[in-house]
């Protein structure tokens, strides 16, 4: 029952916190915080697993912040507190912006520095010399800065955070994470949060946890099928592009969506794809500068877009993969930007209110797939995943649904009641478009993306800082236009939607939604051409000063 559960002006927090609580409109903890938060706070470690969207940030953010106003009553001396590990920048810009709401009435007292970002060393030196008390940063980066003496943990350190434990040697870190290891105090409080319980995980639980207590909660790590909806519908490749234009274009699909795909080139064909069909999408991959992902991310969260096209490259598991793939493109001509390994989409980050998950193409792990479907049904908010599968991924389909329903038969996937040949009328004009999305046409939006999204970083990076309200012009669902586009193929005619369809598809319904372009700043351009009298200062000259004593005007 509610009423039994542990509330948070029970658990001895500071009333700065309670405040920064209520005006976050939590009005109660979740399981994980309820749990976690009051064991947090009598000091012992913690390893904790719970599904993702269940409260983990704040269920160590908490803890980490009441200690440090309590340390601060006896000790005034300004020092680096707590240090928190996250596997990705976007997930370090995340983390950073939690902290700072729930230190909203105590900031003076709790300060919090990012030092995720690619900034260099020597531009975030002075930030990390004041001292902030909790930091955040990926291990290189952190070993970075201790290697370069800009940070000094050995005497100061009280508490040691990992977020998404399970996804650190994925990344790549486990060199950094145990050089890392030699430059902190031999006691401090430790966090291990994950939505898996792995080997890696384990492996970090005998390297840096004290007698640890184990916290497993939600014997699924999914949602079940009351809060998260699950489907699967089987369809080979020119299927899943017909599936997704008729899924969207006639707004089957409400609320905002992420579609993701596995590579960098899938994830430009789809935008070109659904582009022909005038369907706004933001493309988000590791190729682009991070500060335009955060504000890719920052506006899908505002409501600025319905649809968000990711990748979730499984490349990034394996760094070296990446060093070989690069060194492999070298001597072609369209070896493009080196991928970033710190970049996840599917991992950790909190995209808020998203209605649907679709898997264009199947994740290659069970793990990826807990963390794409993840993004979706937070807290205790419902959602929909759906998921394209070909025959040769029926194997992976089986390993998945296996891990979903070992504990929970409720998490199994069910499949979409689609009937595809209802529209087969519409298949004549996804193959129209897809001729337009040549390799390359594919190049080219990539290209021209990654050049656009260069500029906007630089833009966001200064001039944005000063005018952050010219920040909502800058939107990243533009059209690429590198293939031609068809005007015959922006509107659905009535006879080509299913009889069965009729009532619930809408295929205008998303043109009322559509914001104005701003106008362009500067020169205007009159429209002299057009023959208006009266307008035209040289046909309607009037000459009002003068000779005439009555005052009259005189004609010129």
């Amino acid at each position: 029952m509610a009423t039994d559960r542990l509330q948070f002006h029970e658990m001895g927090l500071d009333d700065r916190i309670l405040k920064a609580l209520a005006d976050l409109g939590w009005a109660q903890p979740t399981l994980i915080q309820e749990k976690a938060i009051p064991l947090a706070l009598e000091g012992k470690d913690l390893l904790a697993r719970a599904r993702t969207g269940s409260g983990k940030t704040a269920a160590y953010a908490v803890p980490v912040i009441q200690r440090i106003l309590t340390s601060k009553q006896n000790v005034r001396e300004q020092a680096v507190r707590a240090l928190i590990l996250v596997p990705t920048k976007e997930l370090g810009q995340q983390v950073q912006a939690m902290i700072r709401q729930l230190t909203a009435y105590c900031a003076r007292d709790v300060r919090v520095a990012d030092i995720s970002g690619k900034a260099d060393l020597s531009a975030q030196r002075p930030i990390l010399m004041e001292k902030p008390d909790v930091v955040v940063g990926t291990p290189s980066r952190v070993l970075a800065h201790l290697s370069a003496q800009s940070l000094d943990l050995q005497a100061s350190l009280e508490t040691l955070v990992i977020d998404e434990a399970d996804l650190l040697f994925s990344f790549g870190f486990e060199a950094d994470l145990k050089s890392l290891l030699c430059h902190l105090p031999k006691i401090y409080q430790s966090f291990l949060m994950s939505a898996t319980l792995s080997e890696d995980v384990q492996a970090l639980k005998e390297l840096l946890l004290h007698n640890p207590v184990i916290l497993k909660l939600q014997g699924s790590q999914l949602p079940d099928s009351s809060q998260l909806q699950q489907y699967s519908v089987q369809c080979e490749e020119e299927d899943k592009f017909l599936l997704i234009y008729t899924l969207l274009k006639l707004r089957l699909v409400q609320g905002k969506t992420l579609v993701f795909v596995g590579a960098v080139e899938r994830c430009y064909r789809l935008k070109l794809f659904l582009e022909q069909f005038s369907i706004p999408t933001c493309v988000l991959n590791s190729e682009l500068p991070v500060h335009s992902r955060c504000h890719i991310i920052t506006q899908f969260n505002l409501g600025c877009y319905d649809y968000i096209i990711a990748t979730d490259e499984q490349v990034l598991a394996d760094p070296t993969t990446t060093a070989q793939a690069v060194e492999g493109k070298g001597k072609k001509k369209n070896a493009g930007r080196a991928k970033d390994k710190e970049y996840g989409v599917s991992r950790g980050i909190d995209f808020q209110n998203v209605s649907n998950v679709i898997n264009f193409d199947f994740p290659t792990t069970v793990e990826s797939y807990i963390h794409r479907v993840g993004r979706t049904a937070r807290a205790d908010n419902p959602g929909t995943a759906l998921t394209f599968i070909s025959h040769t991924e029926l194997p992976l389909l089986a390993e998945v649904e296996d891990a979903l329903t070992g504990d929970n038969a409720e998490c199994a996937l069910m499949p979409y009641q689609f009937k595809m040949e209802e529209i087969e009328g519409f298949r004549y004009r996804c193959r129209d478009a897809m001729r337009s999305v040549t390799k390359q046409a594919v190049r080219e939006a990539r290209l021209k993306e990654i050049k656009q999204e260069l500029l906007n970083s630089e833009k966001l990076k200064t001039y944005f800082e000063d005018n952050p309200r010219d920040l909502q012009l800058l939107r990243h669902d533009k059209d690429l236009h590198p293939a031609v586009i068809k005007p015959h193929l922006k509107n659905v005619p009535e006879y080509l939607i299913p009889p069965t369809l009729r009532g619930v598809a809408n295929p205008m319904s998303g043109r009322k939604r559509r914001r104005e372009k701003p106008k362009p700043g500067g020169v205007v351009k009159t429209t002299f051409k057009k023959d208006f009298r009266g307008k035209n200062p040289l046909k309607s000259f009037r000459y009002t000063g003068g000779r005439s004593r009555g005052g009259k005007a005189g004609k010129s």
